[in-house]
């Protein structure tokens, strides 16, 4: 294979790789790169280069394309799929299209299957292949799922895709592989590591690779797709429009407790984006408790249904305010109102209501008034004895039915209790607790084991 070098940039929270490809001439190809674009540049700085080019597989449902911004501050021109549809300026690409990159040619071929107008991308260096970039088809030991654009086409884009793997499988096995879907991505359930592969490994290991004829291929990819955030349904036409372009670093305004009281009488959303033993010991009440992490814009997506909601951040004096403003703005959340100037302590000086909520070490819990919030796969690997499981994201609907008992919140480490605990609370549950750690966590500390099974509560 040849030596040209690529560069993957992994973004754990959303469980996705961009990727830069060095042209060989101080200028390089981006590759489904995010509206986020920090470390995309960070690598093109630490390699020398300037980004020539933006590339997008897909429509993508889980982030805003950086590809409209790459064009408009660096010049760089946008290649798509044609049949993508894109309202803004780009070079669309038909199957077998080429593009010269000078020295180095990128070819299209179309992969209808995870979205409609889904394309892979040959690199090739002279009569080399550098590799292909997969984008949602051929994964490391999966295959991206293909019921985003609903139910009615899950099937025939299922279909699409059989036909699609069985065309990039006609590539050389040492073909190295570059995925952009990959552990922790909700358009896909790999639980491995790894982020790129080559096609003899996955021709010889992919489970869904072995699968047989297009049939049984269509029943084992479709036998048990999981949940994803409701933001997946909307976020692609934003791309096909192009996400508005960012003209400055995101700045979050200090705001008084005055004008957080006026923003929250006025259908505001307060986020607060603490530690959870900083929320648990007290919070402003109708708080959404989303703890600062990599899936702190998934979770935001999937649990604020209306992106238009202006928000305000309750963050730790410690906290890196950008950080939640940037991953925000990469799943379409602009109405950022500001932050609380000198945070939760500000809001208690001024005389302002705080509520708490218990945190319970492992020891202190009654299994039968857990309600574990970890995705169902999750849940029936290994839950406590008597534990009721109901996902993160069905919480809130599923929140009527909780009333008048005793809950406690769990997930796998605390921060999805937190929050799970902060949706009960702002539909008026009373006698909410968190529970410290996890399933293993309370197995260690009790000495009891833990249920599996295939159902969840």
């Amino acid at each position: 294979m040849a030596g040209t070098t690529i560069v993957p940039i992994v973004d754990e929270g959303l469980g996705n790789s961009a990727y830069l490809a060095d042209l060989g001439d101080g200028r390089a190809l981006a590759v489904d790169a995010s509206r986020d674009l920090r470390t995309v540049r960070a690598a093109a700085r630490r390699h020398g280069l300037r980004i020539a080019f933006a590339a997008d597989t897909h429509l993508h449902a889980d982030f805003l394309s950086g590809a409209r911004q790459l064009a408009a501050a660096d010049g760089a021109g946008v290649l798509a799929p044609a049949a993508g549809g894109r309202f803004f300026e780009h070079r669309g690409l038909a199957d077998g299209d080429e593009v010269d990159l000078g020295g180095l040619t990128l070819r299209a071929w179309a992969t209808p299957g995870h979205t409609a107008e889904h394309a892979a991308y040959l690199l090739l260096d002279g009569g080399q292949l550098a590799g292909v970039f997969t984008g949602g088809s051929l994964l490391v030991g999966a295959v991206a799922r293909t019921d985003l654009a609903g139910p009615r086409q899950a099937e025939p884009l299922a279909r699409a895709q059989f036909a699609s793997l069985s065309r990039l499988l006609t590539l050389p096995d040492p073909t190295p592989v570059y995925p952009t879907h990959g552990a922790g991505s909700f358009c896909t359930a790999s639980p491995g590591a790894e982020r790129t592969t080559t096609i003899g490994r996955e021709r010889a290991a992919n489970p869904l690779l072995a699968a047989g004829d297009e049939d049984a291929f269509v029943r084992a990819l479709l036998a048990s797709p999981g949940t994803f955030p409701d933001y997946f349904r909307w976020l692609p036409e934003q791309n096909r429009r192009g996400p508005d372009i960012v003209g400055s670093d995101p700045f979050l305004a200090p705001l008084t407790v005055g004008q957080v009281r006026g923003l929250l009488v006025e259908g505001g959303q307060v986020v607060d984006v603490r530690p959870v033993a900083a929320y648990a010991a007290a919070h402003i009440p109708g708080s959404l408790a989303i703890p600062l992490r990599g899936s702190f814009a998934t979770w935001l997506g999937w649990l604020v249904s209306d992106p238009a909601t202006p928000l305000v951040i309750v963050a730790g004096s410690d906290q890196d305010l950008a950080e939640v403003a940037w991953q925000a703005l990469k799943v379409g959340y602009e109405n950022l109102a500001g932050t609380l100037a000198g945070g939760l302590a500000a809001w208690e000086a001024a005389g302002q209501p705080a509520a708490a909520t218990p945190l319970l070490a492992l020891g202190q819990v009654d299994p039968a008034d857990v309600i574990d919030v970890r995705q169902a796969s999750e849940y029936t690997a290994g839950h406590l004895p008597g534990a009721a499981g109901i996902e993160l994201g069905a919480l809130a609907a599923a929140a009527a039915g909780l009333a008048g008992r005793p809950v406690v919140t769990m997930c796998g480490h605390g921060e999805r209790a937190a929050t799970a605990a902060s949706l009960l609370e702002r539909a008026g549950h009373r006698g909410v607790a968190i529970l410290r750690g996890g399933s293993a966590d309370w197995a260690d500390a009790t000495g009891r084991r833990l249920e599996a099974d295939g159902t969840a509560g």
